[in-house]
């Protein structure tokens, strides 16, 4: 069995549902600690975070991933324990053997193989891991960006280990990920007898001219490597539950994910202007989720494009699409982040797997990063 593999299985029989690490990062610690690395555990509510780092040159490169997972779903529905690793028909199946336990294994032992062979190498290397990626996301990889913002230490280099290949490892790279921001609109009428309309004001009569409009707006057109901006309404809430009553209210939940050629101010600006345009009495509450970053083409998709070709034989694609990831918050402390990592076929599904075949292959395009990076 091979380091990768074994370290993989270690960690995802670690049952470390988030914001839980149940030891992921000190057994890391353990590894790293033998390697040169000072490793500092940061803690924050209930979330653990690492932060690891061997040298004080720069450039610096980290590697940055979660300990945590999702849920498991009903245990009856798995062929497997999800925390007992189990190979078959070519696969390890368990929770997080590709989001991102596999990813995190291979870090590691590329991170030893490279400075087993290259003791002298160029720069510094760096370890960023929390327990609080799939949860709410405020204790984990912000708080240590905060933290190494106020120390001052500057990174260069960020690859963060999520799950982005589509149909095969090393297809695609996310070299930024879209901004989202929520919206929740309570449009206010007067309650009143559906017979007796004159006397009321239906606020969901009210709100579908400026939905309508809303639905029909073209935010951006997006750019070089985002798609444009999206504007989608999740939920709609209004009613008594009563046939005969006109509601006094209606809220609507929205959400965009917007691009670079967006801000968050100005969408902002143009969804009051068209609700104010429509003449509503409204109130609306902003949340923004994270701002979209991106790396353009430049010194790190180049290396690790290029490892990933003498890896796998394959010209990777780089994208922006998908969910947010830390990377937004790496992205405010560091010029250049890239994700990478394995097929992402089934992660946070019953019976998530990654294929043995990739694991090792996998651990090598980071080696090679490094070494084409720091040598």
């Amino acid at each position: 069995m091979s380091k990768t593999l074994a370290l993989t299985q270690e960690l995802i029989s670690l049952s470390s549902v988030t914001p839980e690490d149940k030891g992921c990062q000190a057994r890391l610690a353990e590894l790293l600690a033998p390697l040169g690395f000072v490793c500092e555990t940061i803690q924050s509510g209930d979330v653990t975070n690492l932060w690891a780092r061997k040298g004080t040159a720069q450039p610096l490169l980290v590697f940055a991933g979660h300990t945590d997972v999702v849920p498991t779903g009903p245990l009856d529905k798995w062929q497997s324990p999800p925390f007992v690793p189990t190979q078959r028909d070519g696969k390890l199946f368990g929770r997080g053997a590709s989001d991102m336990k596999t990813s995190i294994a291979a870090m590691v032992v590329a991170c030893e193989e490279f400075i087993a062979a290259n003791p002298g190498h160029q720069g510094s290397i760096g370890f960023l891991i929390t327990s609080d990626e799939e949860g709410p996301a405020t204790d984990g990889t912000v708080v240590v960006c905060n933290q190494l913002k106020a120390r001052g230490e500057q990174l260069d280099y960020c690859i963060v280990g999520e799950p982005t290949s589509a149909r095969t490892l090393g297809d695609m790279i996310k070299n930024g990920r879209r901004g989202t921001m929520s919206g929740k609109l309570t449009v206010k009428g007067v309650q009143g007898h559906i017979a007796y309309p004159q006397l009321a004001r239906n606020p969901i009569h009210q709100a579908a001219p400026a939905l309508a409009e809303l639905v029909a707006e073209q935010w951006d057109a997006g750019n070089e490597y985002y798609l444009p901006t999206s504007w989608q309404v999740s939920n709609i809430h209004g009613g008594t539950g009563a046939s005969n009553v006109i509601p006094g209210d209606v809220v609507i939940d929205f959400n965009f994910r917007f691009s670079t050629a967006s801000t968050v101010e100005g969408l902002q600006q143009r969804v009051h202007a068209i609700l104010d345009r429509h003449g509503l009495e409204y109130d609306l509450k902003w949340t923004v989720g994270g701002l979209p970053f991106l790396t353009p083409r430049g010194t790190l998709s180049d290396a690790l494009s290029s490892a990933i070709k003498a890896e796998t034989g394959l010209d990777t694609e780089l994208s922006t699409t998908g969910g947010t990831s830390d990377g937004r918050f790496i992205a405010q402390i560091c010029p250049q982040v890239i994700e990478f990592g394995p097929p992402n076929d089934s992660i946070h599904k019953i019976d998530e797997y990654i294929e043995v075949r990739h694991i090792d292959p996998l651990k090598n395009i980071y080696r090679r990063t490094l070494e084409n990076l720091l040598l």
